[in-house]
């Protein structure tokens, strides 16, 4: 038995066909869509990038305890439990957090390991003149930006593109092991991710008028443009997935030919959306979290069913990915995992969850029940108390400043630390948009695109149970009920 997972990074469900867009180039995730079983309501947890993949690896919530960090060594690791009992695993990414301290120690869990460089500011190539730069409509500030336009220069062919060579190690692996039994391989694509650069042939999927600034790089802030600049960068996103869909079609071509569908299990995924105008905001790390960032794609062929052109209603998570693999290999789930296998949700005739936790560290906490989703935030402007609780104290691109850790803590060890103690450090890097959104409840039945907020105190008191015993069973650390005004007896 083999499996291939495909992980894109801030792919939008609206984009897609099979989830009712209707102006998307995107015949692949139709084709898709036609051979797989596709969920309905699968949600992110954590968020954003490396708290995602935590997920994946643990089956379990990052938000709760920490935000952006590296594996613990406390954590049980899917890639690396499946190499121990004789899966080899092989990951191949352009996702370039992998190689900053604060993603430093997911590549190594697999057997084997390729990175493909030159993804948005990576520091790749090396270049002392400043790039030539074009007049920009919201230009990035910092180096980021800088080294985005000198990677660009050396990426003037598609199968020089990040993408595209990403995929082809991904299908080279695939050639070369199509005999043998018994691995996962994991392609890993930061595309859509933005910047939203692409080859022409992309772009002309969607012929438009416009003739501003150059703009592919949407900012994370309220919207400040024109409505023609907000259409040409869902235009320039949309070209991205086009290419997406484009590289996703190799992959199901070559399991076709080398007729892979009968024992290779295929799972195509995303970390969280994106927001691209909605609600009046650009990005992914504001709060709340509206269902444009929430609620996912997710695709699963399982060669034991052979259930194809299928809808599943269950409510499932990122947190399954790794259970998922783990059933699919035959081996056994730790006891510290959360998620549910995919397999399970597919065949069961009631509701395996009660409810999802969704969220950023410090930001809303957000529990869903499939029907409603309440967005529960801070009580006061200060977003306190919070705690970081880790032994790899890393943030995205660094290490914790020592005047970061000079107070730090030894805390209690939780139900998944395996008796050990981590760090405690006070942390103010909560989102304090959390406060000033206040907290909201919405019925996606009703209002699926999350304009008009209920004002239903039995419902919110519901939910609020929920989210508690969501919590609790999460092993939350108390501050989190303090921050947010949870009453627990």
């Amino acid at each position: 038995m083999k499996a291939i997972v495909v992980l894109f990074d801030s792919l939008s469900r609206r984009l897609l066909p099979p989830y009712g867009c209707d102006w998307v180039h995107a015949p692949n995730f139709q084709r898709l869509s036609e051979r797989t079983v596709r969920f309905t309501n699968n949600y992110a947890g954590s968020m954003p990038c490396m708290p995602a993949r935590r997920e994946l690896h643990t089956g379990r919530y990052n938000f709760l305890h920490r935000s952006w960090g590296p594996i613990e060594p406390f954590d049980d690791s899917t890639p690396e439990i499946l190499k121990e009992h004789g899966v080899y695993t092989h990951l191949v990414s352009d996702h370039y957090h992998y190689w900053e301290e604060g993603g430093a120690s997911y590549h190594t869990r697999y057997n084997t390991w390729e990175a493909v460089r030159g993804q948005e500011g990576d520091p790749w190539i090396g270049q002392v003149a400043d790039p030539e730069i074009p007049e920009c409509v919201a230009p990035h500030a910092g180096p980021l930006w800088r080294q985005d336009w000198v990677n660009r220069a050396y990426m003037d062919q598609e199968e020089r593109h990040p993408l595209a060579r990403t995929f082809a190690k991904g299908l080279e692996f695939i050639r070369r092991n199509v005999d043998q039994d018994t691995w996962l391989l994991q392609i890993e694509s930061f595309a859509p991710h933005e910047p939203y650069f692409t080859p022409q042939a992309y772009k002309d999927l969607y012929p438009h008028a416009y003739d501003g600034p150059h703009f592919d790089w949407p900012p994370y802030r309220r919207v400040q443009e024109t409505p023609e600049q907000v259409q040409h960068m869902r235009y320039e996103q949309a070209a991205l997935v086009s290419m997406c869909d484009a590289y996703l079609g190799k992959v199901l071509d070559l399991m076709d030919a080398l007729a892979m569908w009968d024992d290779t299990l295929l799972l195509v995924c995303t970390d969280h959306g994106f927001l691209l105008g909605e609600h009046d905001w650009w990005g992914k790390c504001v709060q709340p979290f509206y269902s444009e960032v929430a609620h996912t794609p997710l695709f699963m062929w399982d060669p034991r069913t052979q259930r194809k052109g299928e809808v599943c209603d269950a409510l499932v998570q990122n947190i399954d990915w790794g259970p998922t693999l783990l059933e699919f290999f035959s081996v056994p789930l730790t006891p510290d995992m959360q998620g549910i296998p995919l397999s399970h949700s597919v065949v069961a005739a009631a509701p395996l969850r009660a409810g999802a936790l969704y969220g950023v560290h410090g930001g809303h906490v957000n529990v869903t029940d499939g029907r409603y989703v309440y967005m529960r935030a801070p009580v006061t402007p200060e977003n306190a108390p919070l705690y970081e609780y880790t032994l790899m104290p890393t943030h995205m691109r660094r290490t914790f400043a020592v005047g970061e850790l000079q107070d730090m803590q030894l805390a209690e060890p939780f139900s998944f630390t395996k008796d050990c103690r981590t760090l405690k450090i006070a942390t103010r890097t909560g989102w304090s948009s959390a406060y000033h959104a206040g907290s909201l409840l919405f019925d996606l039945e009703t209002d699926p695109a999350q304009e008009h907020p209920l004002d239903d105190p039995a419902l919110e008191a519901r939910m609020t149970a929920l989210l508690i015993q969501l919590l609790r069973e999460s092993d939350a650390p108390p501050e989190q009920f303090a921050r947010l005004g949870l009453v627990v007896n």
